[in-house]
């Protein structure tokens, strides 16, 4: 998977395209990322102490990886990875400026 935690992304379909957020944690697995601030949902917390209110959190949901393109931190632009390898290291690299991400 070319997106990890802490890339700033663009949602490309969905009810939120369009929107920007920060990666928060990725699921390699199943191919799906958490974003900051959106594809957020509704989750019902019971109280855990004697005396606590219950109460109903938001918290983001995870989006494919398809859904999303990631945004160049050097040019802004929204791009594709490549990667590049120099020295025996194997980093990603901005198909459209060309440096690394």
């Amino acid at each position: 998977m070319r997106i990890k935690k802490g890339d700033t992304i663009k949602m490309i379909s969905g009810k939120d395209r369009g929107r920007t957020g920060k990666v928060l944690r990725t699921d390699p697995h199943k191919e799906r990322v958490a974003i900051e601030g959106l594809n957020m949902i509704k989750k019902h917390l019971r109280p855990r102490k004697q005396g606590e209110k219950g109460q109903i959190a938001t918290i983001p949901s995870l989006v494919h990886v398809s859904k999303v393109i990631i945004i160049c931190s050097k040019c802004g632009k929204e791009t594709r990875i490549g990667y590049g390898g120099t020295e025996g290291r194997k980093h990603r690299i901005c198909k459209k400026c060309g440096s690394e991400i």
